[in-house]
């Protein structure tokens, strides 16, 4: 997905609260995306009182929308360095399609993973048989040594396991005797866990990793905090287990998030993730000139085969961009 936010995160109002047990409830702030039809999604990620759970810096979060009312996802081609995306529905399908050739659908169950690293455009779009749209859009940040790395996307078919009653899909990383295929540069996990009424489930963690429980569903409690619908709950490492349960009085659904820090300063803006304010200038001018003008050939994002216009990059903000960690 392509990010409209018009101001700098660093700008953006602190909207967390720290809760009993250490862990920090942050807040989602809506946002709109894509192109001209703009979705409308709920980003907990990145914010003024954290940019990363390990490295995961972005965390975007939508529906279930009724696509008969809001049209459904449309997001033009637009570019991505230096991180990758990982796409997880819970409802509907998207279509991919990528400038290495890519062309995918994204449906649930299944983990679309998209590695930018040296550039990369995409296009994401809801297919005419989808009628209600619901899921994440989650991105990495890839660490200095891969960033620079060739483009590339895989999917996966996730088999969920069930544990005490609990469902997980483990679709990045290691989780509850599961180990996922996905490529991650970082030591991370992701998964999505389901909790029946009543259920609890006590969960082996690594000690070094910070964790981020995101509830799609219901209410939940994690590391001994209340996690309440499209929160997102962050415990900071030293944990080497984590207990989920189910306080509510319907099925529970979250996203368990979770990496070691990153230990590296990023700049984040628009689709980009780099090192450095001129980094990203030289980025946006890239893009500018050779998919949207076309006066650069130098091909770092490459052409998606989409009927339609690509997504111009927005005016950069006349303070200089900020690292965050």
């Amino acid at each position: 997905m392509s990010n409209l936010e018009t101001e700098p995160a660093e700008l953006v109002c602190d909207s967390s609260t720290t809760a009993e047990a250490g862990v920090v409830i942050l807040q989602p702030r809506d946002v709109p995306l894509g192109g001209v039809r703009a979705m409308g999604v709920r980003r907990t990620l990145p914010q003024r009182a954290r940019s990363l759970i390990g490295a995961w810096c972005f965390v975007d979060h939508y529906g279930p929308d009724d696509v008969s009312v809001t049209g459904g996802m449309v997001v033009p081609p637009h570019p991505h360095t230096g991180l990758q995306t990982a796409s997880w529905l819970f409802a509907g399908e998207v279509e991919h399609r990528d400038s290495v050739g890519s062309l995918a659908l994204v449906r649930p169950g299944e983990l679309n993973l998209m590695t930018a690293g040296a550039g990369i455009s995409h296009s994401e779009v809801s297919t005419p048989d989808t009628t209600a749209l619901h899921g994440v859009q989650l991105w990495i940040a890839l660490p200095e040594l891969t960033r620079h790395q060739a483009p590339h996307f895989e999917n996966h078919v996730i088999t969920p396991v069930v544990q005490s009653g609990v469902t997980l899909h483990v679709f990045l990383g290691t989780l509850a005797g599961q180990t996922a295929v996905a490529t991650g540069d970082t030591p991370l996990v992701g998964a999505q866990i389901d909790l029946p009424v009543g259920s609890s489930i006590d969960l082996d963690v690594e000690s070094s990793f910070e964790h981020g429980v995101l509830v799609d569903a219901g209410t939940v409690r994690f590391a001994g905090t209340t996690v309440q619908r499209n929160e997102l709950g962050v415990a900071l490492p030293g944990r080497t287990g984590i207990r989920l349960e189910n306080t509510g009085d319907g099925p529970a659904r979250v996203l368990l998030l979770g990496g070691e820090p990153l230990g590296e300063q990023i700049v984040m803006w628009w689709n980009f993730i780099g090192r450095s304010h001129e980094e990203i200038m030289a980025w946006r001018a890239q893009w500018q000139a050779e998919v949207i003008d076309g006066t650069d050939t130098a091909g770092r994002f490459g052409d998606v085969a989409y009927h339609g216009a690509p997504l111009p990059a927005p005016m950069l903000p006349t303070v200089r961009l900020k690292p965050r960690r």
